[in-house]
């Protein structure tokens, strides 16, 4: 496990996002980013994750794909898990990585990608 403080956490948040291609972050209007150190038990219930499973991001709110001309919505809101990213991290480099796909892996499904698609366009990407 690798840990950091939360302003580094926030830092390398805001790196992550400011690397998403231009044509993403010109259109995420909106969205709140926010961190917490841990799932709550009502986000655990709602995805139905089994006690042994863990999640390091959370997208909530109408996908961009299915708000059908709606302008007065709440809030999106991403919420970035801390303990899990640092539980599953040995280093620096691996934790930056891991929020980086996560903050990804977030903003695709602002965009309406659900789980395949997602996983298709990272397969697709060069390394």
């Amino acid at each position: 496990m690798f840990s950091i403080n939360q302003k580094e956490f926030e830092e390398i948040i805001n790196a992550a996002v400011a690397s998403l291609p231009k044509q993403y972050v010109q259109h995420l209007v909106n969205v709140a980013l926010i961190v917490e150190d841990e799932p709550t038990s009502a986000q655990r219930q709602k995805l139905a994750l089994r006690h042994d499973q863990t999640l390091f991001g959370l997208y909530e709110g109408v996908p961009l794909t299915s708000r059908q001309g709606a302008t007065k919505l709440l809030p999106d809101k991403i919420t970035l898990f801390k303990k899990p990213l640092e539980q599953a991290s040995n280093s620096l480099d691996e934790l930056r990585s891991r929020i980086s796909r996560t903050v990804w892996h977030e903003v695709a499904h602002y965009y309406g990608l659900d789980h395949s698609q997602i996983y298709g366009l990272e397969r697709s990407e060069p390394s």
